[in-house]
This record gives C-alpha cells, structure tokens and sequence, in this order.
C-alpha cells in the first residue's frame, strides 16, 4: 500500500510546519477539561476558540467515556463498539460494571456531542486557523488529574487508525493546522457517535447487560476449585457474553423517536462530511493538513492516495441512497429486482430476529421493488486504498 518513499519525501519540502497555539500548550498543561471550562467561559470567543471549544466538548465525550471505562474495568475487547473498542490503561480497583454505567456512557456521549454542535453553530462559516500539536492531547483516564503512561492520545487512538499502517513517512511531533474544512470534518463526526449512542439507547441495553452479567456471575459459581476441561470460557466467554447482551437489547422493539433520531444523525452527517470535501478540494495551501486534498500533504504523515475524495464521496452517495430508501439493500431470498428499504426500517423499528432475517421473513415489511443498491463503490474505494478501507473509513468518517 505504501508509496514510494522517494516519492513521499519529495513532497515534503512544500508543507509549512505549523507551530501549535497558546491553547495546544494548555491542553498539555492542564487537561481538556480545564481547558474546555476556561474557553466555554469566555465573553467574546473568537472563531479560533470556538473551533477548540467543540474539538475539547467532542474530545471530552471520549475522555468521560473512557474514565467510565476505567472505574468500571471495560477493557477494549468491547471490539464491536465505538469508544468501547479503545485500549486503556488497567484499573486494578475497578467496581463491577452495570446496565446503568452503559446507559450513562451513551447519554453523555451524545449530550458532549450535541455541545460540540452547538459551538459549531455558533462558529459558522467563519474561517480560522487552529495550530494543534498532536502529541499536547491526552486523555485523563484515571481521573487523577495528571497524564499518565497510557493516556496519550496516540496510545488510545493509535490502533483504530492501524497503529501507524497509514503511514507514509514518519513525522516527529506533528502539528496540524485546523481550518475551516475540518470544522465540517468535526461536525460529521459528531452526528455518527450520536447516531450510535442512540440507535444504542433505543433498544434500552441496560436491562440486557444486568441480565448477562448476573448469569455470567452464577456459571462461575459453578467452577470450584477443579481447572477447566478446556480453555473455551477463558477464549471465548466475554465475547460470548457480549453478543448476548446485544441480541438480548434488539430483541425489543426499539423507541421510535431514537430511532428517527439518528437516522437524521446519519444523514447529516453524510452532509457534513460532503460539505467537507467540497471545502478541503478548493484548498490551495499545503499547511500541516489533518486530511488533505491530492495537492495536499498530511501532517501526520498519512499516505492519501489522489482520488481518495473522490471516491469517498462515491460511498457517501450510496449510503445516503439507502438510507433515504432510494437505494434497496438486497437480500438473497428477494430476487435482482426487490431491496430492503432501510429509511421504512427507521421509521418503523424493528426487534431484531437474526434467524428471521437471514431467513427473509424478519425483513417482510419492508421490502419492495426498486434498484438495488451496489457494492461497486466501496470496492473502487478498497482498491484505491489498498485493501484498508476500513482504516481509512474510521479516519475519513
């Protein structure tokens, strides 16, 4: 996957090395939070500050989350799950978690969210620039108030983006200049975490995950003092436990408002992130870009291979077709000329039946005839990348 180094390194000499702001240093000094407290504070935030205040409410969801996590001893084998996935320090003390600790995750990740769009509205279309240095952002974990081993932002992110395999040269303590453009990034993102949280809180885990946890309790009880015949429980009991807890969530009928909620969270999110690549392709500078144009050079180093907009928006088309039913989803016991219509499915929620919908029957009401959605731009787009297309996924959002 990887260019030429030649190649790369001869891009170089046109990238402006940014220097990070007053606030890049605050935020290594004393914490998002603090930080976040301070610019929400201010009178007259400039379009700088406003940029930094939704970056420090969307970078603060996490941060709350993952000390959730941390009090709880939510390990990051959570691997089917956003914020759950990251890998955080141990917490030797930690108290048992509950349905309850899930639903306050959700809620405050979406109520962090919706403050980060909040400082966006209030941002506009007022252009800026925002120097950040990525190695000033961590995440107080513990809660302890000061950074520790493990709480570094490349630590807790670095393995969602393939732990460096994007990388085309190795950039020493980058710097990225935030404008205008990743604003629009940002908000995207905003709106996918919400829709997840909420999709997550219409199927009200909560009750689910208490009822796995006390049945996982009572089969221990059960082990004594004799080893195990095998290793199965010890491979495969937490992961088995987990996909309990979300069939036993889907299993009821979901609230519909959440539900329609973030379906409108996906579908602006697709905006926003449209809107994005309309602003990053006009760009004409080449200053420590976080995701840049094929005139651009990354400042994290990444590898963007030219024609990666392009064919993101493709992905983006097809998945805003099927979510507003203009596209069917097909399935193999329809036919070439009938689809699933996922926007009839937000609208009326169903439980989820997994037997009854590779069967067929469990997607009955909401089949109908139309053009059926196709793969071919997300295999264009995994050609382009070289097979990491989910890499690049998780980062293009």
């Amino acid at each position: 996957m990887r260019l030429p180094l030649a190649a790369a390194l001869s891009l170089l000499p046109a990238l402006a090395l940014a220097e990070p702001s007053p606030i890049s240093a605050e935020i290594a000094a004393t914490g998002l939070g603090a930080t976040e407290a301070r610019l929400a504070a201010l009178p007259e935030p400039t379009p700088a500050d406003l940029f930094a205040l939704a970056g420090l409410h969307f970078l603060s969801g996490v941060e709350r989350a993952l000390q959730l996590r941390w009090q709880t001893g939510v390990q990051a084998d959570w691997s089917e799950l956003p914020i759950l996935r990251l890998p955080i320090p141990e917490n030797p003390a930690a108290r048992p978690f509950s349905g309850a600790d899930l639903t306050t995750l959700l809620t405050g990740l979406d109520a962090d969210m919706e403050a980060a769009r909040a400082a966006l509205a209030t941002l506009g279309e007022q252009g800026f620039a925002l120097e950040i240095a990525v190695g000033d952002l961590w995440f107080d974990i513990d809660g302890n108030g000061s950074r520790g081993e493990g709480e570094d932002l490349a630590s807790v992110a670095g393995l969602a983006l393939g732990s460096g395999r994007l990388a085309s040269v190795d950039v020493i303590a980058p710097t990225i200049r935030f404008d205008a453009a990743d604003a629009a990034w940002l908000s995207a993102y905003t709106h996918f975490l919400s829709a997840f949280a909420q999709v997550a809180l219409a199927y009200d885990p909560a009750p689910a995950v208490d009822k796995v946890i006390a049945s996982a309790a009572a089969m221990a009880e059960f082990h004594g003092t004799t080893p195990p015949n095998n290793a199965l429980d010890m491979m495969f009991g937490r992961q088995a436990d987990r996909i309990a807890m979300i069939l036993r969530a889907t299993a009821q009928k979901p609230d519909p408002a959440l539900a329609a909620s973030a379906h409108d969270h996906l579908l602006a999110m697709i905006r926003e992130n449209r809107r994005f690549w309309d602003l990053v392709e006009v760009e004409t500078d080449n200053d420590s870009e976080w995701v840049p144009n094929d005139r651009q050079v990354s400042g994290l180093g990444l590898i963007m291979p030219p024609g990666t907009g392009e064919r993101w928006r493709a992905v983006l088309a097809d998945a805003e077709g099927i979510l507003t039913g203009d596209l069917l989803v097909p399935h193999w016991r329809y036919g070439a000329e009938a689809g699933i219509d996922v926007a009839a499915m937000f609208r009326d929620p169903p439980a989820v039946d997994i037997v009854a919908m590779v069967q067929g029957d469990g997607f009955l009401p909401y089949v109908r005839k139309g053009p059926q959605a196709s793969a071919q731009s997300w295999r264009e787009f995994e050609r382009l990348v070289s097979g990491e297309a989910m890499l690049f996924a998780i980062f293009l959002n």
